[in-house]
């Protein structure tokens, strides 16, 4: 019997190369279950991708970016006074994150980051920071039970541990071979656990410190209620059946601790989702996001016809993009991505969620300079 288990619909694309990946990755010793969620596609290993393991710890599985995750902020911006232009002109001005100050009260647990100079910064690739608005809310109860105000401006903010969850695999495959998978009783998963969970940790505090620094850049208030923040990136410890099995997650949102976030791309709507109880299907795992459709490589000369370097800022929710990367903003253009509507189907006809409210982008920002 196969211990693989696909999430997805016949409308949802796949490509066969993160199957595959999936596939040979459910043979390694001790895994139990393997599942690729709907945003499943490829990387060094699948993205989008749930690996359940006995008594061995696969770093490898989990990649170099341990922590990265979201987090959801709700400001004092209000969207009836929100000055949109305002706020872009501002955006426009910021140069690097790095050049807004941290806050003081910060400052003694600063000093002890494993992140160094890169705490309180987003970082390259699909990662960001947004300032979203709601769009519908399809369960009024929940969503206010939640914290959330449709009357309020929303950030979200993508980010990880930076370089440090990067030198912590590297460390761990080069003194011990960790590509081979690390047995729980050893000195080596102690220590690599021990140096995972601080990631995570750090990778949170980021988030929080990215949110402030956009906000005080954008000449708003930095006072904000934190309503969601979860980690799509780690490996965390679970029983199961009176056993204890460890779940790696690459781009897969717990679905075990209450609602999820889960966003497109920059030219679509961001889900807020409760999962139902059949959690256990999906290896205790919800999409993160909507999954790559297209390589990197490829996205400029597929899109340089459409787009000028002017319209490539702007999304067709009239949101728009401030990014000093003219490359990177092709790579994270919405045709890049699957649908997210789609994505989010496939997860409803498995009976996994149900949805909470949409979030619409008013403004998204990346900056390359700060990696």
């Amino acid at each position: 019997m196969s211990n693989v288990t696909i999430i997805s619909s016949e409308k949802n694309w796949l490509e066969q190369a993160a199957v595959n990946q999936l596939n040979h990755i459910s043979t390694l010793p001790g895994v139990v279950k393997a599942v690729g969620l709907p945003d499943l596609h490829p990387g060094k290993t699948p993205v989008g991708a749930v690996i359940i393991t006995e008594n061995i710890i696969y770093p490898h599985l989990v990649g170099n970016d341990i922590g990265c995750g979201m987090a959801m902020f709700m400001t004092e911006l209000e969207k009836k006074k929100i000055k949109s232009e305002r706020l872009i002109k501002k955006a426009e001005g910021l140069e690097n994150l790095k050049l807004i100050p941290l806050p003081e009260s910060e400052y003694e647990e600063i000093a002890s980051s494993p992140l160094g100079s890169s705490l309180g910064t987003i970082g390259g690739g699909n990662h960001f920071a947004e300032l979203q608005e709601a769009e519908t809310v399809f369960n009024e109860e929940a969503f206010s039970h939640l914290g959330f105000d449709k009357n309020q401006i929303m950030l979200l903010v993508h980010s990880g541990s930076r370089g440090y969850g990067q030198a912590i695999l590297d460390d761990s495959i080069k003194l011990y071979q960790a590509q081979n998978g690390l047995q729980q009783t050893s000195q080596a998963a102690r220590e690599y656990f021990a140096r995972h969970d601080n990631a995570v940790h750090w990778a949170a505090i980021n988030r929080e410190l990215v949110a402030y620094r956009i906000l005080k850049a954008l000449g708003v208030s930095t006072q904000t209620a934190k309503l969601h923040d979860s980690s799509h990136n780690s490996v965390s410890i679970r029983e199961c059946d009176n056993k204890f099995v460890y779940i790696h997650r690459k781009g897969a949102s717990p679905s075990d601790r209450g609602a999820v976030v889960i966003p497109g791309s920059r030219g679509s709507l961001t889900y807020l989702v409760i999962p139902t109880d059949k959690t256990e299907d999906s290896g205790f795992s919800l999409a993160h996001g909507a999954g790559r459709k297209w390589e990197r490589s490829m996205c400029r000369s597929r899109l340089e016809n459409k787009y000028t370097k002017e319209t490539i800022r702007y999304t067709r929710l009239k949101g728009r993009v401030i990014c000093n990367d003219v490359n990177l903003l092709y790579e994270e253009a919405p045709e890049a991505y699957k649908n997210i509507d789609t994505v989010i189907q496939s997860l409803i006809e498995f009976g996994l969620i149900n949805i909470i409210a949409t979030f619409k982008p008013i403004l998204t920002y990346k900056n390359t300079l700060e990696k």
